[in-house]
């Protein structure tokens, strides 16, 4: 895996206002680099701010406060030009492949799209541009003419894919590409977003609450809870080796079909789940940790590496076993 940094976030927040004197912490106060050519991936509950952060990166949220860098410059300060270049080398593949897109267009006329804000080409030139890209994501070239509600579910999530390719970007946020869809073509789409890294050099903010998906498309594993990062490390350490005790919650979850016992290991989380509105003053977790202490209401734990590459935000880490 290349160490090249394409994106840096430093102390990024994203808040949506509830009222008038209170917010939603979507995202809150979140650091971490994303490398070239590498597959991240965002795990955690729903709501706990995976998608926000993933528009966040792309501009399709303005952040609050912090910092996003790209490529090491500072996306508050780009010109126009290179906001246009921005947008053309970082996309995004949606969750719902139905919502997003435009049912009065045609397939053509969607994948076409990006390529006349970004290109100068003839109409010829994209055309055959577009019958390439439908091609190479496993669908036939008479699909140009059709509209999107006469594709399944797993054509249109191809459709989607072809569109976020069409601008020849270097970087794709997938927001829960395949949750959409039925198991059996899952895989398909996965496989085929893999072969597609591996083919085009992409680099992927894969967003998920799939672990069994994430555990075979990661290179690194951001474990997310209401807002802020808990765990963050090498995908097969967080998955053999998971710290934070959110993290082994989540990964005691997942069956194992060759572990008889597997049930009576399932961590089950108790307590109260927080309102983001109300999150908790000390650790975000504190209200379910079965680990916490007085320290953990009282101040929020530090994102810190406990091993080379492997960082975890809790004051009780030493305590789960798994030092």
């Amino acid at each position: 895996m290349s160490q090249q940094v394409l994106f840096e976030l430093n102390n990024v927040c994203k808040y949506f206002p509830a009222s008038k004197k209170r917010v939603v912490k979507a995202v809150d106060d979140i650091s971490l680099k994303i490398y070239k050519g590498e597959t991240l991936s965002l795990v955690g509950e729903s709501g706990c701010g995976k998608t926000t952060l993933g528009r966040t990166v792309l501009g399709i949220y303005p952040k609050t406060s912090g910092e996003i860098r790209y490529k090491d410059q500072s996306t508050d300060h780009m010109t126009s030009a290179q906001k246009k270049s921005f947008q053309k080398e970082n996309q995004m593949i949606f969750q719902d492949p139905y919502s997003c897109l435009d049912p009065r267009m045609s397939i053509g006329s969607i994948i076409e799209e990006g390529m006349k804000v970004h290109f100068q080409m003839s109409a010829q030139q994209r055309q055959q541009e577009v019958v390439r890209l439908l091609e190479r994501v496993g669908l036939p070239k008479e699909m140009l003419s059709r509209f999107p509600h006469e594709l399944s579910g797993g054509q249109r999530q191809r459709i989607g894919i072809a569109r976020a390719l069409a601008t020849k970007p270097e970087f794709i946020v997938c927001d829960e590409p395949i949750a959409a869809l039925d198991s059996s073509i899952q895989a398909q789409v996965i496989n085929l977003m893999m072969d597609l890294q591996q083919e085009l050099g992409l680099t992927y903010l894969f967003i998920s609450h799939d672990l069994s998906m994430v555990r075979h498309i990661s290179d690194r594993i951001c474990i997310m809870y209401l807002g802020a990062v808990a765990e963050l490390g090498e995908a097969d350490e967080i998955d053999k080796s998971p710290i934070h005790p959110y993290t082994q919650a989540l990964f005691s979850a997942v069956p194992q079909i060759d572990d008889q016992n597997w049930s009576s290991k399932r961590i089950k989380l108790e307590g109260e789940i927080p309102n983001p509105i109300n999150a908790p003053k000390g650790c975000r977790f504190c209200t379910r940790c079965p680990l916490a202490k007085d320290i953990c209401k009282e101040t929020p734990p530090k994102l810190e590496e406990v091993r080379p590459g492997h960082y975890v935000a809790c004051h009780c880490w030493k305590q789960t076993g798994r030092k």
